[in-house]
């Protein structure tokens, strides 16, 4: 078959818009910068940095280098830091009485980076599976994790979270009615300002395996009463999509100010209907297993580390994301200020 000449074809030449860096900035559709970023740190007593194996690059900070990344953070424009506690195995107890200490290392980091730098948030895991003994996110009774005594110990967490100073309380454990029971809460104690970001649809993911050894949490899988095998039981089914707008729906009548989807890359589609269906600010957690992977895969030499960076976060404000929680955060803020 003979090709008709360019000349007999409509003058509509979409690669025009391609042909050089300034045309292609100037028609971009969406646009990155620090202040869509959310730092995810993971802090620990004691002094120095104690690097995680699992995820190159990255180390759990001290009180005192928390603070320093929080003036880090100011500087390079990132809005947010997202905390995440090591504790000490001693400590811990199948309650996650710990979680409640004033005293502890999550109140006194809040504290020491709101002085360091009060214009940036603080945001602060709303979770009992970094102080308790068998790593669950809950209080575990007869096998099961018990949703209420569960909301009783997180309510206690977040107000003791809201009194050192934290911005936002961003509930984690996906037991039902914890939105609730926080904001009613944080209206009794006159704290109506702080704010709820809920992991509101929150998948029972393979993705989480780095993160469980940055903050040393207690090992599933044995299936014995003081210990379920998983967390499928409260964590969402990867293969639903319908339950994730119910999931948001509850909590945003609960009082929840912003709404979290995790893990972020494999669940675009849901960070894509939540946006629409609710219109309110949503975010994405690119979450440890999706920074492991991006690294291990550079390391290799199969990809250009810093372009995927930037192209995965990029993806998630092309599926509508407000913002990411993201590992990669004081990185990816240095190249976009390039």
């Amino acid at each position: 078959m003979t090709r008709a000449p360019l000349a007999s074809y409509p003058a509509l030449r979409l690669r025009r818009l391609r042909q050089a860096d300034w045309i292609r900035r100037l028609v971009r559709e969406t646009v990155l910068t620090p202040a869509d970023l959310i730092w995810s740190m993971v802090i620990h007593e004691g002094e120095g940095q104690v690097p995680v194996g699992s995820m190159p690059g990255i180390a759990r900070l001290s009180v005192k280098e928390a603070a320093a990344a929080a003036r880090q953070a100011k500087a390079l424009g990132i809005p947010a830091i997202a905390v995440f506690p090591h504790i000490d195995g001693a400590k811990k107890d199948a309650q996650g009485t710990v979680a409640l200490d004033p005293d502890g290392l999550v109140a006194r980091a809040v504290k020491a980076m709101k002085d360091a730098a009060p214009e940036v948030g603080i945001m602060c895991d709303v979770a009992l599976d970094p102080f308790t003994e068998h790593g669950h996110d809950g209080i575990v009774q007869s096998g099961r994790i018990d949703n209420d005594a569960t909301v009783e110990q997180l309510v206690a967490q977040g107000l003791m979270q809201a009194r050192a100073g934290c911005d936002i309380l961003a509930p984690s454990d996906m037991m039902d009615g914890r939105c609730g029971a926080l904001r009613q809460a944080l209206e009794t104690e006159g704290l109506q300002d702080v704010m709820i970001m809920s992991y509101a649809a929150k998948y029972a993911s393979a993705f989480y395996g780095p993160y469980r050894e940055a903050i040393g949490s207690g090992t599933l899988g044995t299936g014995s009463i003081e210990n379920p095998a998983d967390k499928k039981t409260y964590q969402m089914d990867p293969a639903n999509s319908d339950e994730a707008l119910r999931e948001v729906a509850l909590d945003i009548a609960e009082g929840a100010d912003m709404i979290m989807v995790k893990p972020g890359l494999p669940y675009l589609d849901i960070v894509r209907r939540v946006v629409e269906a609710f219109a309110l600010p949503t975010f994405a957690f690119q979450v440890s297993g999706e920074y492991a992977m991006l690294i291990a895969a550079a390391q290799n030499g199969w990809l250009d580390e810093e372009r995927a960076i930037l192209e995965s976060l990029g993806a998630f404000k092309r599926a509508g994301a407000a913002g990411v929680i993201t590992y990669f955060a004081p990185r990816a803020a240095r190249m976009l200020g390039a």
